[in-house]
């Protein structure tokens, strides 16, 4: 076995047993995005225009998709839902290997997630407000905390190229107030809280939605809700993502947990929506160990192990089936203070990281030059990058 300390965050790397490729990460708030390599050195930088609204992706053909972070209308602006405007977006920005724009998106009601189909098109996540009649049976949730009165869940747009919505769906239509509850520690104004989606090979949608604790499966033709998970052990997921084997992965952030262990924890759990029976899990022990309360993602890698990205404590590692970490990286990139509020402090905070095969289409061809990069001045650099 060969096991080596890495640079630039990585604190370990076990060559033999991890899953060799590129590790995409975007610092919380910085308008850098990086991509490295399996040592820790940093062999491409985006230095985005604004900062991406929590994370991007790359695409097949070698472009940054991103959520944008757009500027909030005024308090006064009755039409935007205020308590959820931490997870606003207001659009997507879409940059060629150099950072060029080639596509942009505007809507000022879409969330922090996307997704890029394989036509091209896009799926993007938005809010819309709950008809009064409705909201009145919305159950749960702290006792007189709407948004100035008002309650607001999710929908999706599918947009194209040129910015056209050729499909639409909304939870008001096919989620019930009687059986998708809002946790009882949640802000009413914030009834469903969409913060996944992905659009898989049959055409229909998998989302989750973290504020009930649920997972369904949108029957693309129809709208109706094909299958759903509805409290089923898991508390305030992210990323839930389908498997080449039919299984559903997912990272159990574990805020508000309602089991009988009197903590929180995170874990990383495969579901078998077949059974809808958990058929693996990944969870430290000690289980408090392993915890972030908000964002995070984990992903299945191809030899079988998961890339799992602690958001809240900027922590990626990859793990085996047996739960071995074979590789582990700490972000250095902290926040300024003022970037994300004084509730925070400083963070290094990751909404999510990605890795990409050393054969992935968006590589082919691609300079991938650590000494091209000064890195110390480019992390502490940075730091200024988001103000």
């Amino acid at each position: 076995m060969s096991i080596q300390w890495g640079k630039h965050g990585v604190r370990l790397y076990n060559l033999d047993k991890a899953c060799e490729g590129y590790t995409l990460i975007d610092p919380f708030t910085s308008r850098d995005v990086w991509l490295m390599d399996m040592e820790g050195n940093y062999v491409h930088r985006w230095v985005m225009p604004t900062i991406p609204r929590h994370h991007g992706v790359l695409l097949p053909n070698g472009h940054l998709l991103y959520a944008t972070l757009a500027p909030l209308p005024e308090e006064s602006d009755m039409s935007f839902p205020r308590v959820a405007a931490w997870a606003m977006s207001g659009g997507l920005v879409e940059v060629d290997w150099e950072g060029n724009l080639v596509w942009k998106y505007v809507d000022k009601y879409q969330t922090h997630t996307f997704y890029r189909m394989k036509n091209g098109n896009t799926m993007v996540p938005r809010l819309t407000r709950v008809p009064d009649e409705m909201a009145s049976r919305v159950k749960g949730g702290i006792p007189e905390t709407e948004d100035r009165g008002m309650i607001w869940t999710d929908g999706l747009h599918e947009v194209t190229p040129d910015g056209e919505v050729v499909w639409e769906w909304s939870a008001v239509d096919h989620l019930n107030p009687e059986v998708h509850v809002l946790c009882p520690l949640e802000r009413r104004g914030d009834w469903t809280h969409l913060n996944s989606c992905e659009v898989l090979s049959d055409g229909n949608v998998l989302v989750g939605f973290r504020n009930i604790d649920t997972l369904c499966i949108i029957e693309k033709t129809t709208g109706n809700i094909k299958w759903q998970w509805v409290g089923g052990g898991i508390s305030h997921q992210h990323s839930p993502t389908m498997l080449d084997n039919g299984n559903i992965l997912l990272f159990d952030n574990g805020s508000h947990r309602k089991d009988d262990l009197p903590i929180s924890y995170s874990r990383a759990v495969e579901l078998n929506p077949a059974t809808n029976k958990i058929e693996w899990e990944y969870k430290a022990d000690p289980p408090q160990s392993f915890y972030s309360a908000l964002i995070s993602g984990c992903q299945r890698l191809h030899n079988g192990n998961t890339l799992i990205c602690e958001g809240l404590k900027g922590r990626v590692f990859e793990i085996t089936t047996d739960g071995e970490v074979v590789w582990e990286y700490l972000s250095p990139f902290y926040a300024p203070l003022q970037t994300i509020g004084r509730r925070w402090g400083r963070l290094n905070a990751l909404f999510r990281a990605y890795r990409y095969m050393l054969d992935f289409p968006g590589l082919k061809g691609k300079e991938l030059d650590p000494e091209k990069l000064n890195w110390v001045n480019c992390i502490y650099g940075a730091e200024t990058s988001g103000n």
